[in-house]
């Protein structure tokens, strides 16, 4: 026998051993989670809503139209108690509506503490469904330790308003403020080449000013304005206060926090924003003069979350998928080229929830949910074609603008057949702009220079390292250019208004939905619900005989399966952050930069053009 055969039958040992090996693994593997399973069943049903309940609302963190991030790793994070801080507003209302006709849920305690940031739009889809969840004659409890703007906005349209003695309401009102960097690009000898159309496209005006332009400052204070005289309307109004109350308080606190005695809290009383002031203990002894005490717990009051409600009920009533449904897409955050995870909107991943819809036989309308101040000119193309492909096949599409649908947003949202805005959405914001960075200048301070020799004048000009050279600014301008009479054609076509007019209101100007619907812009002003209704009656479908379908991206059979294992440990008690080391303070550090990072250098249009909109009130 030769030297071969003993080496290969040697080696061939080895590896039959350890694939029986393997295969022995495989079968301790099943075996363990099958009894992990069979424990699971044998742990007894889960919880159950009690007769007689508070349902708990409590939003934490902002309030967005989609939870960012990969489904699978938020599925894992939730898992592992690591979830980010971010409420969807559907699952708001949702919970409201569901609630309206329970007979188990007496009363809902919502609690404010913890909301963070939310666009008025928001505030006020939930507020509507906290406005029908009263129609039902169920009281609304609302508490906060600390009442921001938002929170106070929804707490307002509760019948009873709390907060602990030791807390404050805050209403700072809308502002708008930007961090310029001229001075600093100067300081660095950078090279900042800036290619625009439109007179108040403000997005690049950072890397070019010191300050704010008089265009762009008028523009802002025309929106937060707006926004703000909303507010203290829709707040009066809720309180049953007297008008110009709210901006009286944030105008004059001072002196009536000086007529408290220098406390705060019960300035707020005083002035008729709060009815009491409340400790938790308190508040607790309040709610359970409503619902009873908690049968484990006498020390508090009988009440079931929000999350936990909603699952139970999605779990027995369904999804509201029916026979004949209009679809929901939502488009929310930054749009980038290629697939994007949500919270993003990539021009492939959410042009592949498009085509799901348009393959879909059950699915007879789209609504496209828009949340977004735009990006990549070209990720907007793609995405608005795979809408037109949904048209020529006779399915309507609904363009249904949040809190932001500008520049990209807006691009994607003429092309629909109806556009429906909130009042408070910001929209427009018609403009395209690019911007090239290079650092010759600064690598010479470095002793660093850049040299060599190219075939054709465009050899080597799109190096960082190398100054732009004007036939290549020339090519830029001219190319931005381009894109801003495609995007005003295309408004002016779709919109049926002249292009010279729509040229006027364009220039990246920003509108409330208010203004673009006076400027032609839009269709019509309403809600989510509206959009669902318009997109049903588009096509032809009977009131009541139609669903929603939330066509999203889906798990792959493998990561349900991880996940369902995961969640076999946590039902059999078996915590599954055991599987995992906790992030030391470097590797806390290290994620957080590689995430400022990746925002920095996130878009990715392929010719370097874009359509987007700072335009986020605060």
């Amino acid at each position: 026998m030769s030297i071969g055969n003993i080496v290969r039958r040697f080696f061939g040992a080895i590896w039959h051993g350890l694939d029986g090996l393997r295969k022995l693994l495989h079968l301790f593997l099943l075996l363990f989670v099958f009894l992990l399973f069979f424990g699971a069943l044998s742990g007894g049903p889960p919880q159950l809503i009690p007769q007689k309940a508070a349902l708990v609302v409590q939003p934490i963190g902002q309030l967005v139209e989609q939870i960012a991030g990969d489904p699978f790793d938020r599925a894992v994070g939730e898992l592992f108690d690591d979830q980010p801080p971010q409420t969807l507003v559907t699952d708001v209302v949702e919970a409201f509506r569901l609630a309206s006709t329970d007979d188990r849920i007496e009363v809902v305690h919502l609690e404010l503490s913890a909301l963070g940031g939310a666009g008025l739009s928001k505030l006020q889809r939930i507020a509507a469904a906290m406005d029908s969840f009263r129609e039902s004659g169920k009281r609304i409890i609302a508490s906060a330790d600390y009442f921001s703007q938002q929170g106070y906005y929804l707490a307002a349209h509760a019948d009873e308003l709390y907060m602990h003695p030791e807390g404050i309401v805050f209403l700072q009102g809308y502002g708008s403020y930007r961090n310029y960097f001229r001075d600093a690009i100067d300081l660095l000898r950078i090279d900042w080449n800036i290619f625009r159309v439109g007179t108040h496209k403000s997005f690049v005006e950072p890397y070019e000013r010191m300050d704010m332009s008089p265009e762009d400052r008028e523009s802002r204070r025309r929106l937060i304005e707006q926004f703000w005289t909303m507010y203290e309307d829709d707040v009066v109004a809720a309180r049953g206060m007297p008008e110009g109350a709210i901006d009286d308080y944030s105008q004059n606190l001072v002196e009536y926090v000086e007529s408290a005695g220098g406390d705060i809290s019960r300035a707020a009383v005083d002035r008729g924003l709060v009815d009491e002031l409340l400790g938790r203990a308190q508040l607790r002894e309040l709610l359970q003069s409503y619902v009873g005490v908690d049968s484990d717990d006498d020390s508090t009051y009988s009440a079931v979350h929000m999350v936990d409600y909603l699952n139970q009920m999605r779990l027995l009533h369904g999804e509201g998928v029916e026979a004949q449904n209009v679809a929901v897409i939502v488009a929310a955050g930054d749009i980038l080229n290629g697939s994007q995870p949500p919270g993003t909107i990539g021009g492939d991943s959410t042009a592949a929830l498009l085509r799901r819809a348009l393959v879909d036989e059950s699915v007879k309308a789209v609504v496209l949910r828009v949340d977004s101040g735009g990006g990549s000119v070209f990720a907007s193309e793609v995405i608005a074609q795979e809408v037109e492909a949904l048209q020529a096949a006779g399915k309507p599409v609904v363009a249904s603008m949040g809190s932001v649908a500008a520049s990209g947003g807006y691009w994607i949202s003429v092309i629909a057949d109806r556009v429906i805005a909130s009042p408070a959405t910001v929209t427009g914001s018609i403009g395209i702009f690019g911007m090239v960075p290079t650092f010759q200048r600064t690598l010479e301070l470095a002793g660093v220079s850049t040299d060599g020799v190219g075939t054709t004048p465009w050899s080597g000009q799109l190096r960082p390292d190398r100054e732009m050279a004007e036939h290549t600014r020339q090519l830029f301008q001219l190319v931005i250019e381009d894109g801003y009479d495609d995007f005003i054609s295309g408004v002016a076509e779709h919109r049926e208004l002249d292009k010279d007019y729509v040229d006027s209101i364009a220039q990246g100007q920003v509108w409330t939905g208010d203004d673009a619907f006076e400027n032609g812009l839009v269709d019509q002003l309403g809600n989510f619900d509206d959009a669902v209704v318009a997109a049903g009656e588009l096509a032809g479908l009977e009131e009541g005989d139609y669903g929603q379908k939330l066509i999203e991206r889906r798990l792959t059979p493998t990561e349900q399966m991880i996940l369902d294992m995961l969640s076999i440990f946590r039902v059999t008690g078996l915590d599954p952050a055991i599987l995992v080391d906790a992030p030391t303070r470097v590797e806390v550090f290290a994620n957080q930069l590689q995430k400022l990072l990746a925002h920095a250098s996130r878009f990715n249009d392929p010719k370097g053009v874009y359509s987007h909109c700072l335009c986020e009130m605060e």
